[in-house]
């Protein structure tokens, strides 16, 4: 998977959210897991998607992944950083390309959010979407809301993470199930728990503990337990 080392320039005006983009930094990465997901397609029945929070379910959630996930033959495609139009790019490049999961947990866009208007990261979700049910058209799409991030419920941020969260939970339809569980990172006045998210953005262990039991039912619902060697993904 080669990138020119230049990239032409966006059209102007173009949304920067939508417009499919790769990571110098992390080409080989993103060709290793397209690789490694395609030698265990059979395998697959669950995949992760998104960024930073996401690819820490390796690290903060592993625990949780080995015990819950692992044997029902997850695969984690998430990359620390990345943004709507780099999730996007790494499937246009046919990262889901021959998989056949039954479901699909995407959270993706927060790393949008100081640059991109609501709306724009919200079409760039929807296109992201557009491409997971494409590919894989069997698949139940698990769609989080971005999840809350900053101290205070009136931030300004926050306030247009949630502006994001109500764009794209017209998403929902068939095949798309939309879900906010954010508010269990919140105390009743709307500041973050800081046991839950230390740094304002990121989840603790205690934090995967929350996203797991959220996605429990969804889980038992579509992944069949098998005994398979457990498949970490996103190397």
């Amino acid at each position: 998977m080669d990138i020119p080392s230049l990239l032409p320039s966006p059209p102007v005006g173009a949304n920067l959210a939508n417009l499919p983009v790769p990571k110098q930094e992390w080409v080989e990465r993103a060709a290793g897991s397209i690789a490694s997901a395609r030698e265990m397609a059979a395998n697959i029945q669950l995949v992760f998607d998104g960024d930073s929070i996401t690819d820490a379910w390796q690290t903060h959630g592993r625990c949780i992944w080995e015990e819950r996930y692992g044997p029902a033959g997850a695969f984690n495609f998430g990359i620390s950083g990345d943004r709507t139009e780099h999730l996007l790019w790494r499937l246009k490049q046919g990262q889901a390309r021959g998989l056949r999961p039954k479901l699909i947990v995407l959270l993706i866009g927060t790393n949008n959010i100081r640059r991109d208007p609501a709306g724009q990261i919200a079409e760039g979700i929807a296109s992201i979407v557009g491409e997971y049910r494409r590919e894989c058209p069997a698949a139940i799409l698990l769609l989080h809301a971005l999840l809350p991030r900053e101290r205070e419920a009136g931030s300004p941020l926050r306030v247009k993470v949630a502006k994001v969260n109500s764009m794209i939970a017209t998403l929902q339809g068939p095949g798309v199930v939309f879900q906010d569980f954010g508010g269990r990172f919140l105390r009743l006045d709307g500041s973050i728990i800081e046991e839950l998210m230390p740094d304002y953005l990121h989840p603790s262990e205690a934090g995967y503990a929350i996203w797991a039991e959220a996605i429990q039912p969804m889980v038992d619902k579509y992944v069949i337990a098998v005994d398979i060697p457990m498949i970490a993904g996103g190397g």
